[in-house]
């Protein structure tokens, strides 16, 4: 354990942090930059003191439950996350959990797509970012719940259960297969991830289709080139399907596009227009 760098690297991420970072109140005139050793303290569940003393290079050798929490506290990268371990003489095991921090530069990428509609899916399939295009084909994302953006969720359990594939797609049962492949694997990297592991009952539970091919214990990948929606206000939309891996969190950009020319590409563009507004057919 290296006290001393422990305790610098500690100052210097508590120091870039504000206060409105992480949903505090900014208070009276601050002498120090960034976040009070005692807001740290208070955000990653431990004692003012004991972390003072870390801080102070004087303290113990901190547990790894203790470690995650300073690292959720000063929100730290991955890579600073396992530099935080090496400094305090535990070598980091496994990320806790999926990542759901998409980058900026892959925000302005999705908005930069408008003849495209593109999506960001994490390790287990939740949409945590989207374009305008993407909302208007599939669904306006920002109206869900964090729980029902799981695309492998509402697979199984929601409208694709029922008989009606999810989004009108043509390959609903490769897609559930691939998803559920990609699931088994991603469970194998986060072991200790409990919101994986509900997922995973959840879906064991709640549907036979899924039971079924989890228990093919399968984790080849099953690439898909091309995609067919039947979407509610432009009929039939055909499109190809890329896909970008963003490995250093562990997420995929999904971006579906038409050929040019096609009535697909008409499709698409007149949905960029639409956007999300209601899209009732008036009967």
């Amino acid at each position: 354990m290296d006290r001393r760098e422990l305790a610098d690297f500690l100052r210097s991420r508590r120091e870039r942090i504000t206060p409105a970072d992480v949903g505090l109140p900014a208070g009276p005139r601050r002498r120090t930059p960034g976040l009070r050793r005692e807001e740290v303290a208070q955000l990653a569940y431990i004692s003012t003191e004991y972390y003072t003393r870390l801080e102070q290079a004087r303290g113990p050798h901190p547990s790894r439950e203790v470690l995650g929490q300073l690292a959720r506290a000063l929100r730290l990268s991955d890579p600073e996350r396992d530099h935080l371990h090496h400094l305090a003489g535990t070598p980091p095991g496994p990320p806790p959990g999926p990542s759901r921090e998409v980058r900026q530069s892959i925000v302005d990428l999705l908005a930069r797509l408008p003849r495209a509609a593109a999506i960001v899916i994490s390790a287990t399939y939740e949409v945590i970012a989207w374009n305008q295009s993407a909302a208007a084909l599939m669904e306006d994302f920002s109206a869900l719940s964090r729980r029902d953006r799981n695309l492998i969720r509402r697979c199984f359990l929601g409208p694709y259960r029922e008989g009606r594939p999810l989004y009108g797609i043509s390959d609903a049962g490769d897609f559930a297969a691939a998803a559920t492949n990609d699931l088994r694997a991603a469970a194998a990297r986060y072991p200790n991830d409990p919101d994986v592991t509900a997922l995973v009952a959840e879906l064991v539970a709640g549907s036979e289709e899924f039971a079924r091919l989890w228990d093919q214990h399968c984790v080849i990948p099953r690439p898909t080139l091309r995609k067919t929606f039947e979407h509610p206000l432009v009929g039939t939309v055909e499109v190809n399907c890329d896909v970008l891996d963003i490995t250093d969190r562990d997420q995929r950009v999904v971006i579906y596009t038409a050929d040019p020319g096609s009535r697909s590409e008409e499709a698409l563009s007149l949905l960029s227009v639409i956007g999300t507004q209601r899209m009732d057919v008036p009967g």
